[in-house]
């Protein structure tokens, strides 16, 4: 299928989408597809690329027609916002790996298009993740125009720093959620902290890094569970428990954060007293994950939930699946202790992959473990599954001997 570049066509007829029912808990486990029902599971980095190629390409081509899969919120038609921004974030790796050049030009195409413009939140993480996209554009062709508005935004909010408290109100709250001017929840450490860091790397000031590097250790102070080893989603969750008694752990919501250490940690310098503590963080993270990951390879969209009862989500395996192959190639995690992890949930994303390169198995948007079914899929969990993908390609593995299949 071939990409096609103007990502926009269609999507203006679709702003009246109603926002995505936020279910309390997940339903009853339904039984998961056999894996025939997907894609053969590929291993060395050509054939892994190979099927990157092909869920991109679905992706790009169906958004550049103006579909947009059902139980879409509204942020989902944002060409600037996160559930786009997301997609973006994975398009930028492949860019990176793929000799298909279709994927350089859809960054830059969407930036120009954007006109480098974030999302409208001034101060929201959500709208500084497409920001991503433009730094790497920036390097690529497009130049210092690509961030323009990033810097000025960022040095708007410097200048007008954030006074507001991590506690998170109930999105029912008629006085808002006001704790969003910071990164209050966990999908927030994906969002914007790469992004502060980032913008120092490219302009040569620090003073962005400092910001980053404050708002994201007083996020992990406030939403890290030492006991556990896991973020909760927001401050709502720290009372919550599941059917079970258990606490409640987001998987997307994890995997946001696992996603977001693995592109923040190579951006502070080896032996820093900050790497060494999100390092830290990391590595109790992943022994953690190791210990929970399902027999089918999936995680849990409630991470301490009975495994049994429970279905399969592909968008926070995606994350975590990307976040241990990435801890494995840099050295943070050892390979003999983490492969078969990482080959089982990589083995589970492939069965997610419909034979026409939709990405099945993902949570609709919300903010708690939900229900989910092999047809859900939406934009950003494209781009968690580009992000394993290329993190695969990059550990290159052997071919099982004994079966094509890690289980």
């Amino acid at each position: 299928m071939k990409v096609i570049a103007g990502l926009t066509l269609g999507l203006a007829a679709l702003s009246a989408l109603p926002m995505a029912a936020s279910a309390q808990t997940a339903p009853a486990a339904q039984v998961a597809p056999q894996a025939s029902q997907g894609v053969e599971t590929p291993w060395r980095r050509a054939d892994v690329l190979r099927l990157a190629e092909r869920v991109a390409d679905y992706q790009l081509a169906t958004m550049a027609a103006g579909y947009i899969p059902p139980e879409a919120a509204r942020d989902t038609v944002d060409p600037a916002g996160w559930v786009q921004g997301a997609l973006f974030v994975g398009l930028r790796d492949l860019a990176d790996r793929s000799d298909n050049t279709a994927y350089r030009q859809a960054i830059l195409a969407r930036g120009a298009a954007n006109k480098w413009a974030l999302g409208k939140r001034f101060y929201h993480a959500d709208e500084h993740v497409i920001g991503q996209s433009y730094l790497w554009a920036a390097k690529h062709g497009a130049g210092d125009a690509a961030i323009g508005p990033l810097r000025q935004r960022f040095d708007a909010i410097l200048a007008y720093p954030p006074k507001v408290g991590l506690e998170h109100a109930e999105y029912t709250d008629p006085r808002g959620v006001d704790c969003d001017q910071r990164w209050c929840w966990s999908d927030a450490l994906f969002m914007a902290p790469a992004t502060w860091f980032e913008l120092s790397a490219v302009t040569g000031d620090p003073k962005y890094a400092a910001y980053a590097r404050k708002e994201f250790a007083a996020t992990t102070d406030y939403l890290y569970d030492k006991d556990e080893h896991l973020y909760y989603r927001d401050s709502r969750f720290f009372t919550r428990r599941g059917p079970d008694g258990e606490k409640v752990f987001w998987s997307r919501g994890d995997g946001w954060v696992v996603a977001g250490l693995a592109r923040v940690i190579p951006m502070l310098p080896p032996g820093d007293p900050d790497r060494v503590r999100l390092e830290t963080v990391f590595k109790e993270m992943a022994a953690k994950l190791k210990a929970i990951q399902k027999p089918d390879g999936y995680w849990s969209p409630s991470l301490l939930a009975d495994p049994k009862k429970s279905l399969p989500e592909s968008s926070g395996t995606a994350f975590f699946t990307y976040g241990l192959a990435w801890g494995v190639k840099a050295g943070l995690l050892d390979r003999a202790t983490y492969e078969p992890t990482i080959r089982k949930g990589w083995g589970a994303l492939t069965r997610a992959v419909h034979p026409d390169g939709k990405f099945g198995w993902v949570q609709p948007i919300g903010d708690r473990p939900e229900s989910v079914s092999y047809e859900d899929t939406q934009f950003y969990g494209v781009g968690a599954f580009l992000l394993a993908a290329t993190a695969m390609a990059d550990l290159d593995l052997k071919t099982p001997a004994a079966s094509k299949q890690a289980r």
